[in-house]
């Protein structure tokens, strides 16, 4: 550096220990926010510390209905009993659930339909992802139950669950119904209920109607499919999707499919990144393979009802499951020619043919001037 440049740089303030000292702030600053990550996950277990992303949650359920208060140990006998117990999404569907109070403590041990969850958290899946394995709650022998602590019943009770097959957290939360309990376990009379209210405090994901796929046992028994009074065949459908991000959509209205008396949906999805869904934890691939919009059938489990499904996709990289709702509409099914893309294949048709005729009435009409 000369001399003349030392002298400029000092006019304007500056010297090379000022450009030093910048350099030397800003890596300290860059040393002390790694330092505070490490303290803050100094203990966590690195192998469980991914997280659902708020796009990768579809809606969950209300819980809390109006003119509910915590019902806490102390207010219930001790005993083991069994009660209602309900989780707010349907991909974490709690079967029998026996309640277990002693001395003003409860634990519970809750059964799920799913083996996709091999662990759960009591709180919320960011704290799960930095919490140590040994606060993990895992799962009881072969029958997969889980025995977890209450709180207290009547309360919206936050339940992380993993998921094995995405390897990361979702926030879940768990009700209790005392009400559902025997007369007698309760020391105080419980208040008239109303209707479902809004979680206080931060959602899961938003909040939609409950999920009751209402199975009467007429379904079909392979996959599920309601029966519908209609001749076999192909008609139209009006189906609404909701959950993911809100970017992908299903095409509407779609193609209804009655097999042997059973309603089954062919669904033209907005991408093509989709490789397959999973409906009441079956599989159906993407039938379509030569790179256009993804297409699946699959079997409408409930009429008017949201249906919980799940869609993977490639569209970021590594495979992501993502959580959607379907429901379809039976008041809206109609002929075939209502879905668009039949619609502009018998336009299409149509045209061709037109242009054809159109042809042949040309040559003959020239062949004839040439005569």
């Amino acid at each position: 550096m000369t001399l003349l440049t030392y002298r400029e740089m000092c006019k304007k303030g500056q010297t090379p220990f000022t450009h030093f000292a910048r350099l030397a702030l800003l890596v300290g600053i860059i040393f002390c926010l790694a330092a505070c990550m490490c303290v803050h996950r100094a203990y966590a277990d690195d192998a469980h510390n991914g997280v659902a992303s708020d796009k990768e949650m579809a809606s969950s359920k209300a819980l809390l209905l109006e003119g509910m208060q915590p019902i806490t140990g102390d207010k219930v006998k001790d005993g083991v009993y069994d009660i209602d117990a309900e989780s707010s999404s349907p991909f974490f569907k709690l079967g029998d659930t026996k309640l277990t109070v002693r001395d003003g403590k409860m634990t519970a041990s809750i059964a799920l339909d799913s083996k996709s969850y091999p662990l759960v958290f009591m709180g919320t899946a960011e704290d799960a992802a930095a919490a140590p394995y040994e606060e993990y709650i895992e799962f009881d022998g072969d029958a997969w139950t889980f025995t977890i602590p209450v709180e207290a019943l009547d309360q919206e009770i936050y339940c992380a669950a993993y998921s094995k097959r995405r390897k990361q957290w979702y926030d879940r939360k768990l009700m209790f119904y005392a009400a559902t309990l025997p007369q007698d376990a309760l020391s105080v009379e419980l208040p008239e209920y109303g209707e479902p209210v809004e979680s206080s405090g931060a959602s899961v994901a938003k909040t939609a109607s409950d999920v009751s796929l209402g199975k009467t046992g007429s379904e079909n028994p392979e996959t599920g499919a309601v029966p519908i009074d209609m001749p076999d065949g192909t008609y139209s459908i009006e189906v609404n999707m909701t959950g993911g991000s809100g970017r992908a959509s299903v095409s509407s209205p779609t193609w209804l499919i009655v097999e042997d008396g059973y309603a089954y949906a062919r669904l033209l999805w907005s991408s093509s990144y989709y490789d397959y869904m999973l409906v009441d934890e079956k599989r159906y691939d993407n039938m379509t393979d030569d790179g256009s919009n993804s297409t699946f059938k699959i079997p409408i489990l409930a009429m008017d009802e949201e249906i919980p499904v799940v869609a993977d996709t490639t569209a970021m990289g590594d495979p992501v499951e993502i959580e959607y709702y379907l429901t379809f509409y039976s008041s809206t099914v109609d002929d075939v020619d209502a879905i668009p893309q039949e619609a502009a294949i018998k336009v299409l048709i149509l045209a061709i043919a037109i242009i054809v005729a159109g042809g042949i009435l040309n040559y003959v009409l020239k062949k004839r001037r040439k005569q």
